[in-house]
């Protein structure tokens, strides 16, 4: 299978069985995990004994093998086996008077390359990129523009030409992301980078929801240390509704729109979005269709539903009128885009001493105060009923078992059974600071409307800010730190590391679309400006074709990329068809 690798084990020794086990590199205080056991040798025969194992491929892996008379450890061997790669694993006897054991790892043929698709996928995409970029150069020379628009559209005006750099964003959203109006045709915003940012992530985000050719490093991580994509995009995706909740906003207060009409449109999109979320989007799969005794409560939409809930709320509480426009005294300028906010501050200091504290506090019957853990076979097995500890607790309490997600990505690696929601109630809490963070960038960009260099500066400022408390929490390792940097719990570590790159990303895209237009920000701005029709389509067509279909080979890298790429590009040529038309459906 994909991902495999069927290594026999050949056991010459005539006078004992084996015993093999074997230990993943990425888990951490792990038992190892029996294989299979090996049969001895037929010695008049000279037939040694055989037994047929499935190793996994995606990383190293640590062989273990002990003998049956006195469970004496023979050899130890660690290898990265290779995906289809045939081998043998060959036991004997050296020396028949020192009884030495030799254990030889036999390529009887080598792996295959399951990351040429990747490469050719990326080759392919340059290429078509390319012959964009010289259409649009020869799209400039005057006599070539009118020849085309000539033969394709004979009344169709020289501006159609230049539309991409255009926007319809409406300056009326209370959120330029999946918090906005019903289908409507809308004016150019002041800046494309916001959209292109959180197109970018959106895309990113479809094509590993959709499988990411079934890449490891395109599934979620197993619990804390590395950073996968769908963890990086989706942190890029709330930080940049809190961005938007801020522009958003600060128009519709000049406008002079009650606070208390836009607190009813926050709360009834809020609402449309957890609705959203739980009836049409409902990833427990293996559970059968929807129905109310499997109905998987939280998710991504609720969680950015009450996620811009809480922040467009306090935003719009505790802004002051005429911080924006310099107006206020202030007793250190530097800091005006902060200073006016501090009951914002406040508050967000007090929801991160809740989730400081739940942990160690609240007792999770069978597991220790604080244990945050994957559970299963994590901490060499002392702990399997307690994944997550008072987060998965928590929602088990209060959600019930079979109202979470039922297979978290920690039960590939550490075989947990107990269900965990990654979407559950206490790492909202986080994902409310990575949103307010969000919204500083949006006040940035507000307090210093038009002045880049400041805005440049500042953001430059915030990233470095971010990148201290993950090392000083981590200890800069993977899992002897304070708080490890863990997606599925959305730790404080990891969110300040997300918010130091988003930072970082968001100045880099600012500075290209916006300050020296050198990249219109194509073909990621248009999904960013449909971003709730391309999630919820790509949920609900997921399975339909052109989106999928039957595959000859459903253990090749090669074609799960293939019809991951197709679905994800669809989606973008879906999304760039709308814009043309000016089609934008918003909540």
């Amino acid at each position: 299978r994909m991902d495999q690798a069927p290594p026999p084990v050949r056991n010459e020794l005539p006078a004992q069985g084996l015993r093999l086990a074997a230990l993943s590199a990425p888990p951490h205080q792990c038992l190892y995990q029996f294989l299979a056991f090996v049969p001895p040798s037929n010695g008049s025969l000279r037939k040694p004994g055989v037994a047929a194992v499935m190793v996994d491929t995606q990383h190293p892996l640590t062989l273990l093998l002990n003998g049956s008379v006195g469970d004496r450890q023979l050899c130890k061997i660690q290898y990265h086996f290779g995906e289809f790669g045939n081998y043998s694993l060959v036991v004997k006897t050296l020396s028949a008077s020192t009884k030495t054991v030799s254990c030889d790892l036999v390529i009887n043929e080598g792996p295959i390359n399951s990351y040429l698709p990747i490469v050719f996928a990326f080759l392919v995409y340059m290429g078509i990129l390319a012959i964009l970029i010289v259409g649009r150069l020869f799209m400039k020379i005057d006599p070539v523009r009118n020849w085309v628009y000539k033969k394709l559209n004979p009344g169709e005006t020289d501006h159609l030409i230049n539309s991409e750099l255009g926007s319809p964003t409406p300056p009326d959203s209370v959120s330029g992301d999946p918090t906005l109006h019903l289908w409507s045709t809308a004016s150019p915003p002041p800046l494309r980078s916001l959209d292109t940012f959180r197109g970018l992530s959106l895309i990113i985000m479809v094509f590993v929801n959709y499988g990411g050719g079934k890449y490891w490093f395109f599934k979620h991580e197993s619990w804390n240390g590395k950073l996968h994509f769908p963890s990086v995009v989706f942190s890029r995706f709330v930080f940049i509704m809190g961005t938007s909740i801020s522009l958003s906003l600060s128009s519709m207060l000049r406008r002079g729109i009650s606070k208390q009409k836009l607190l009813g449109k926050i709360l009834w999109r809020s609402f449309l979005l957890i609705l959203l979320g739980i009836i049409v989007v409902n990833p427990n799969y293996c559970l059968g269709p929807l129905s109310w005794d499997n109905l998987r409560i939280p998710g991504v939409l609720q969680r950015l539903g009450f996620t811009y809930l809480v922040v467009a709320a306090l935003e719009l509480l505790f802004t002051r009128a005429g911080a924006e426009s310099g107006t206020l005294e202030m007793p250190c300028p530097a800091l005006q885009d902060i200073l006016p906010y501090w009951p914002q501050w406040i508050f967000i200091l007090m929801l991160e001493v809740i989730w400081l504290c739940l942990p160690p506090l609240l007792p999770v019957p069978g597991c220790p105060r604080g244990y945050l853990g994957p559970g299963g076979i994590g901490d060499f097995g002392n702990y399997p009923n307690c994944t997550g500890g008072a987060a998965g607790y928590i929602d088990r309490l209060l959600l019930g078992e079979k109202h979470i997600y039922q297979h978290p990505s920690s039960s590939v690696i550490y075989q947990t059974t107990m269900p965990y929601d990654p979407e559950g109630i206490l790492g909202t809490i986080n994902t409310i600071l990575m949103a307010f963070l969000g919204l500083q960038a949006g006040k940035i960009i507000l307090f210093y409307k038009d002045q880049h260099k400041q805005i440049m500066s500042r953001f430059v400022i915030w990233s470095i800010v971010m990148g201290p408390p993950p090392a000083i929490l981590t200890k800069c390792s993977k899992e002897e730190g304070f708080i490890p940097i863990n997606p599925p719990l959305w730790s404080i570590s990891y969110v300040t590391t997300m918010s130091c790159f988003a930072f970082i990303l968001l100045l880099l895209i600012y500075y290209l679309v916006d300050v020296k237009r050198l990249w219109s920000g194509a073909p990621f701005f248009y999904p960013g400006m449909n971003s709730i029709l391309v999630y919820i389509g790509h949920e609900v067509f997921e399975n339909y074709f052109p989106f999928k279909w039957k595959m000859q080979d459903s253990q090749s890298h090669a074609e799960h990329l293939t019809q991951n790429l197709t679905a994800t590009t669809l989606w973008v040529i879906i999304s760039y068809l709308l814009y043309r038309r000016r089609i934008f459906w918003k909540i």
